[in-house]
């Protein structure tokens, strides 16, 4: 269960990954900012058609996560399960609605939608229906259906099957959603700092994507949009509290935190980890990508998780608090803050509570990191590994070879996938793993699932990295 959430976690990452360039184009085409470039005609023009273009991600965010399911549950992510994919979304919007019509009262019928979920089961059924009937082959003359050109077929019809039970569970479950979604709403700030310090927690498992989804893509209903994200680029008045509190954290906090690490670090290393840390740092001050930055201590001692979630919660709890709200596409990061600052409420308070939290993180684990004796980037004894002490020199192709050398050579890899920051692997003993080996050549931290899984958190190249795996794997095969 563990492996199969991760996957869905991993798979997000795909569709969400449009959302950044989306957001912008949308933001640009608002009214407001169309109005203050009255003065340029030809710009003034442009515009709409940059929010209509942003609009057209946003409105279909649900069949965009299920193609971005479908290609991850996928075994080699062929384009095949990708039409799957879409082909069990429509289906199951269109028959669960039929249901509702021919069931329910016009009134009831109109609130109900599979929205996000139903995008997720889709990508689920698309996905392993390419995997299950992707090879399958028929007698001669239905040989044209056989093989993927069977996949769609299959998914479709799976997908009528599931649809009538889904459609007649989906207002209950809906209403438990609304009710807990109430709830949550109910707590107040209290229910946003529970939100963010779950979301930390769940960091090194990368769960965190999936527990992300339901509040900003499901939660709470404006306009025919649906989720804390969606709801606020939609103009809602009472959306962005469960985003608002991330900005201080990854604005200032965890580059608080780098700053803590440096010097905490050995005084004859520190020029040697300042780069590293700097280049951490900026990216998640500018862009809001915090994992290279996290991964570098959350697997060291389980305070600093904590810690890390605590004051997460912390932030989020002292933003609601204050009444502030604020929203982004990708992530709480410096691009997203001044793109949709019209659209906040109190967003200026965010800079000073930012400082705060900053001041906060570097104090907290500057002491924890000494105190502990924790081996974070400079502080190694000198006969470990230096983390990102890749010799310049390596070639990309050696670079792969001695990936999988030091996962434990190709005979004890099964399977190489990926998602933003992480190789998740499947194995046949990860204990064969060397991890001072893989942090040699420029991983960051290695996570050990079970006997048979694991993941290398190798940072924003990762992509590069398992296909560079894969070819070397197909070139011994």
């Amino acid at each position: 269960m563990l492996k199969f959430l991760q996957r869905i976690g991993k798979s997000l990452v795909l569709p969400i990954a449009a959302l950044p360039i989306a957001g912008i184009m949308l933001r640009l085409g608002q009214g407001d900012v169309i109005e203050k470039l009255n003065f340029l005609p030809f710009l003034a023009n442009i515009l709409p058609y940059f929010g209509a273009a942003g609009s057209a991600i946003f409105d279909n965010l649900p069949m965009l996560f299920a193609i971005g399911v479908a290609v991850g549950f996928s075994d080699d992510q062929n384009g095949a399960s990708a039409l799957a994919g879409i082909i069990s979304y429509l289906t199951l919007t269109k028959v669960t609605g039929q249901y509702w019509t021919m069931n329910l009262t016009p009134e009831i019928a109109s609130t109900l939608n599979i929205s996000f979920l139903g995008g997720i089961l889709a990508g689920i059924i698309g996905g392993l229906s390419y995997n299950k009937f992707r090879g399958v082959k028929l007698p001669e003359f239905l040989a044209f259906f056989g093989g993927r050109r069977a996949v769609p077929i299959m998914a479709g019809l799976i997908s009528v099957i599931i649809a009538i039970p889904l459609g007649m569970v989906w207002p209950t479950i809906q209403g438990a959603l609304s009710n807990v979604s109430a709830g949550i709403a109910g707590m107040g700030a209290i229910g946003a700092a529970l939100f963010a310090f779950f979301n930390r927690l769940l960091l090194p498992l990368g769960l965190h994507h999936v527990f992300n989804s339901f509040f900003w893509f499901q939660l709470g209903e404006f306009g025919g949009k649906t989720g804390d994200l969606n709801r606020f680029f939609a103009g809602d008045p009472t959306a962005g509290h469960f985003m608002a509190g991330f900005f201080p954290i990854m604005m200032f906090g965890l580059p608080a935190l780098a700053l803590a690490m440096y010097f905490a670090a050995k005084k004859e290393k520190r020029t040697a980890v300042a780069g590293m840390l700097l280049s951490l740092a900026l990216t998640s001050f500018l862009t809001g990508v915090t994992e290279p930055i996290e991964f570098l201590f959350i697997f060291l001692s389980p305070v600093l998780l904590v810690a890390h979630a605590v004051l997460s919660a912390a932030s989020m709890f002292i933003t609601d608090s204050l009444g502030i709200l604020h929203g982004f596409t990708f992530s709480a990061g410096a691009i997203d803050y001044l793109m949709n600052f019209n659209l906040a409420t109190k967003p200026a308070l965010i800079l000073l509570i930012g400082l705060g939290i900053g001041a906060l993180y570097f104090v907290v684990f500057y002491t924890l990191i000494v105190k502990l004796n924790l081996p974070t980037p400079g502080r190694e004894d000198d006969e470990d590994v230096a983390i990102g002490n890749k010799n310049k020199k390596t070639s990309d192709d050696e670079l792969y070879i001695k990936y999988i050398e030091y996962l434990g050579g190709e005979d004890n890899i099964v399977k190489v996938d990926n998602c933003a920051t992480r190789l998740r692997l499947d194995v046949l003993d990860s204990e064969k793993i060397n991890e001072k080996g893989l942090k040699s050549i420029g991983a960051k931290g290695v996570v050990k699932l079970s006997k048979t899984a694991a993941q290398v958190i190798v940072g924003t190249t990762v992509e590069f990295v398992a296909d560079g795996i894969k070819n070397n794997l197909k070139k011994s095969a």
